[in-house]
């Protein structure tokens, strides 16, 4: 492999790792600048990619829809069953007024159990892995891949959900910062009782954000399985807490969160791929050195960017009409 063919595969595999972790943390982000902490991210992630994979298999073995019409409809129907199980935060922590992290770490243990159970329901051996063929690799996007260099990093080998990935980005930071909506949304999360007396409803604002933030978890589950594995088994590997750290990371902010997702996506790319990299797989380092890497990472950012950390003023704290 050649130092350009390395540069290829490291900038392919990192969108692969990266483009996942952005969705997710994009959802986060509007549920937490919303005033509603979701450390549900995983649970949601698990439940969209077993929904998004169940639908893939079905009609594959029905022979009734292929190919990337086939990948951007379950990536609907992901974030459709993404919604109904953020409802479950939802609802405890703003009709309830529950303990939102609780609330959250409750949905991220039912998610695996649910997805073992419907999964062995669902296959005819018993067994929780659903199986699907990955036929949605674009090998090369007409005429842009033809494009010296360019073509060769962002137009082929990819992904369609690549593409949803950047445009769910472009059209969150315009909704945050441009758009009514966005400003009332953030308004609630900084201070609800001022955005309730202009007549802004803080209970519907904070149902819109955790809303939002349960389609694109359900998106970022499937789009996180289907790139990198055949079968589904209940898991997401801890994807959603490193969203998480994404999302604090990238300060609440797209453009930010953009970045940090480009850093995890690199690192978890190594922790995957070290063996292709002829540097890393000659210093001799046992494989679990190179899978702690995002991990471990992981941590020390959250060490030294928590102290300049600017969450929403109101994240986590219910919202009474009452009070003020």
């Amino acid at each position: 492999m050649t130092g350009l063919d390395l540069l290829y595969f490291l900038v392919q595999q990192t969108m692969g790792f990266a483009i996942p972790l952005l969705v997710v943390a994009l959802g986060g982000m509007f549920c937490e600048r919303s005033g509603i902490i979701n450390v549900a991210l995983d649970g949601i992630m698990i439940i969209g990619a077993l929904t998004g994979t169940i639908f893939i298999n079905l009609m594959q073995s029905l022979d009734a829809m292929s190919g990337n019409l086939l990948y951007f409809v379950a990536v609907i129907v992901a974030a459709a069953f993404g919604i109904i199980f953020s409802l479950l935060h939802a609802y405890a922590s703003i009709n309830m007024k529950a303990n939102q992290v609780i609330s959250g770490t409750a949905l991220n243990l039912a998610a695996p159990a649910l997805a073992i159970f419907i999964g062995r329901l669902y296959t005819e051996k018993g067994v929780q892995q659903i199986e699907f063929v990955n036929q949605f690799r674009i090998e090369k996007v007409p005429v842009l891949g033809s494009i010296p260099f360019i073509g060769d990093l962002f137009f082929k080998n990819v992904y369609i959900t690549t593409y949803i990935g950047f445009a769910i980005l472009a059209i969150s930071a315009f909704v945050l910062f441009k758009t009514r909506f966005g400003l009332r949304l953030r308004s609630c999360g900084e201070h609800p009782q001022a955005s309730d007396s202009v007549g802004i409803n803080v209970y519907k604002m904070r149902y819109a954000g955790v809303i939002i933030s349960g389609a694109l978890g359900g998106i970022g589950g499937l789009v996180f399985v289907v790139p990198n594995s055949t079968n589904f088994n209940s898991t997401v590997s801890g994807y959603g807490f490193l969203a998480l750290a994404v999302l604090i990371f990238g300060q609440w902010n797209p453009l930010k969160i953009l970045y940090a997702s480009l850093f995890f996506g690199f690192l978890r790319t190594v922790a995957a791929s070290y063996s292709a990299i002829p540097f890393l797989l000659n210093m001799g380092l046992p494989m679990e050195i190179y899978k702690m890497v995002p991990y471990i990472a992981t941590i020390i950012v959250l060490i030294f960017s928590s102290k300049n950390s600017q969450a929403p003023r109101a994240e986590g704290v219910p919202y009474d009409k009452g009070s003020r």
